[in-house]
């Protein structure tokens, strides 16, 4: 059976939570003793996934970055694809908002965004297949557990998405440093799709043919632009404010 290691408190939380009936076992750093630690223990024996001491060094050699000190394995799901697209938007309650990520491909860029798009309150994640973070390890650590509560589906074809999505009368907004209006400016309160570039080199041309309208951030300051997961946040809460 092909497992999945997902690490870090808040992930192993949250999959717990959502998905107790996935969990094969979880590892705990042996001398790991504190309230945090203690509520993910409680809510795994709840479940009756079987809980194994082991030693910093194993768990290390498990996951690279900050473990704090547990992982849990989880059979491997099915991963969402574009198959799966229609039935996500069919299945959107009140206003669509939808986040497109065009060229992210650090892992930990993708799971702030995935963060982000959960505290905002996003339907869906979108992300071309090519040259796109995959959904691993990393990225489920640093969304604090919104890897589980937001659906992130890779496309083969993101233009031919793009354009799915104004058939069905959603809004598409690529973000531009050069954009004549800010998102401050714009009307956002709509059906929206939010379309963020890579860092440094932005949307892909065709990617910014298949948008409806362009919106920039204002900077006030010598830096031209912000990190990727932090201008996500700015657009996203932009639309929270604007939808009242």
């Amino acid at each position: 059976m092909k497992q999945e290691i997902v690490y870090g408190l808040h992930a192993v939380t949250t999959l717990l939570q959502r998905n107790p009936e996935k969990v094969t076992e979880i590892w705990v750093q042996q001398g790991r003793q504190d309230k945090r630690m203690e509520k993910v223990i409680h809510l795994a024996m709840d479940h009756g996934i079987q809980i194994l001491d082991a030693n910093k060094g194993q768990l290390n050699q498990r996951v690279e970055g900050n473990h704090q000190g547990i992982i849990a394995f989880r059979q491997a799901s099915e991963k969402l694809s574009e198959k799966h697209l229609h039935d996500i938007l069919d299945n959107i309650e009140g206003t669509p908002l939808i986040l497109v990520l065009d060229g992210v491909t650090d892992p930990h860029n993708l799971g702030a965004c995935l963060r982000t798009a959960d505290a905002a309150g996003a339907h869906l994640v979108i992300a071309p297949k090519d040259k796109s973070a995959p959904l691993n390890a990393t990225a489920s650590k640093v969304a604090c557990g919104a890897a589980e509560a937001v659906p992130y589906i890779q496309v083969t074809n993101l233009a031919r998405t793009l354009k799915e999505l104004q058939e069905r009368n959603i809004w598409i907004a690529g973000t531009a440093g050069e954009a004549s209006e800010s998102i401050y400016q714009s009307k956002l309160d709509g059906p929206l799709a939010i379309v963020m570039g890579a860092e440094g080199k932005g949307m892909r041309r065709l990617t910014r043919e298949h948008c409806d309208f362009l919106i920039n951030i204002p900077m006030a300051g010598e830096v031209s632009s912000l990190n990727v997961s932090v201008a996500t946040g700015v657009c996203l809460f932009e639309v929270v404010r604007q939808r009242g």
